[in-house]
């Protein structure tokens, strides 16, 4: 009998779930709207502030694990719980919540015993805020070779950290961080409340 995804290891998870890079899909975009209007008729409109696509997935051209994030952006007067059964209602795993330095819960949907599904998403949740996310998301748009430097870089830690998410994460840090600053100088409020 196969393990569900709740029993296994991290180690395990990680042998199931590899770092994949893919060329650019433009159905990336379409599986994001779709996701969209689902979570907009699953939660009330005075819940939702923001609904944004981030991650490599939202730069046309980029490799890009083939995983859409997105970043759903929740008023501070709403109930979390009320959120929290909602997503799970319609298909959301809650991985994980955080309540300091800045509230989030991260969900995902298409993980499953057998390795990924078909279509693959990770919804961040958060109050609404200026998130370097938007920032590096819209740098990377609008700057074709900062993006391609990105997508090398990935490329190269795919092959260290294929089964390691933790380190593939950390390893892109200091690229990302570098690239959100100077987007903040570019972009500067451009995602303030």
């Amino acid at each position: 009998m196969k393990k569900q995804l709740s029993e296994m290891t991290l180690e395990e998870l990680w042998q199931l779930f590899p770092i994949i890079l893919r060329e650019y899909n433009p159905e990336y975009k379409e599986w994001y709207l779709q996701e969209e209007e689902n979570i907009k008729k699953v939660l009330v409109e005075n819940e939702i502030k923001r609904i944004s696509h981030i991650g490599s997935t939202a730069v046309e051209g980029l490799v890009a694990k083939p995983i859409v994030d997105i970043l759903l952006e929740i008023n501070e007067n709403c109930v979390i719980e009320n959120i929290k059964e909602k997503l799970k209602e319609a298909g959301w795993i809650l991985m994980s919540t955080q309540s300091s330095p800045d509230f989030k819960m991260v969900f995902n949907k298409g993980y499953t015993p057998d390795g990924f599904a078909d279509k693959v998403f990770h919804l961040h949740v958060r109050f609404s805020g200026d998130w370097g996310e938007l920032y590096f998301r819209d740098y990377l748009q609008s700057h074709k070779e900062v993006a391609r430097e990105y997508g090398e870089l990935k490329q190269r830690l795919q092959q260290e950290y294929k089964h390691n998410r933790d380190g593939y994460t950390e390893a892109k840090t200091e690229f990302i961080n570098k690239w959100t600053k100077e987007a903040r100088k570019v972009f500067a409020n451009r995602y303030t409340p």
